[in-house]
């Protein structure tokens, strides 16, 4: 997406595999089946990124529903994914639990998709940012945003992801090697 301006950052179980290997797919060069479609990493199926409230409303005001084409080297032909902003990406309120993604970026062929999460500022508390999915973040702790590399692509990373990543998973998270499911 920052081909279209918008400064995005991986989060959640997403953050989790970039801090294990870079990587969000298996391992092996073995061909993909139609479960690889599903289960992105060991704990999660898709991936997640935030982006800005600013942000947000960029990509509602001009990218809504637009599909776009993405080369790698995985797929130099392209692969075709499509932007949809959530209409209730406007209500920032925590207990509207059936609209807790406000976009997604969506695998055209696959149906695989990014969940995209506005990071609103808290009122009355300075510093400080929220998620409808009720996550909260020091700003410090996010920015300045880290330049990283997954899966062969550039990204953002926060600025404090092994502490963002022990609080969320647990201080093991980051030295268990097997995941217990």
């Amino acid at each position: 997406m920052s081909d279209l301006g918008a400064e995005t950052w991986i989060i959640h179980g997403t953050l989790m595999g970039w801090w294990w290997n870079r990587k969000a797919s298996r391992t092996t060069d073995a061909p993909r089946t139609s479960s690889d479609r599903t289960q992105i990493m060991p704990w999660d199926s898709d991936i997640d990124v935030h982006v800005s409230e600013d942000t947000m409303h960029f990509l509602a005001s001009y990218y809504n529903m637009t599909i776009h084409t993405v080369r790698t080297t995985h797929a130099p032909q392209g692969k075709n994914y499509m932007m949809e902003i959530n209409p209730k990406w406007v209500d920032g309120d925590p207990e509207d639990t059936l609209n807790q993604i406000d976009g997604r970026w969506i695998d055209m062929l696959s149906g695989v998709f990014i969940d995209i999460t506005a990071v609103r500022r808290k009122r009355k508390h300075p510093g400080r940012l929220f998620c409808k999915d009720r996550h909260e973040y020091r700003e410090a702790d996010l920015f300045p945003l880290r330049d990283s590399v997954f899966e062969e692509r550039p990204v953002k990373v926060p600025y404090n992801y092994a502490e963002l990543l022990q609080e969320e998973y647990g201080r093991v998270s980051l030295t268990r090697t097997r995941f217990a499911g």
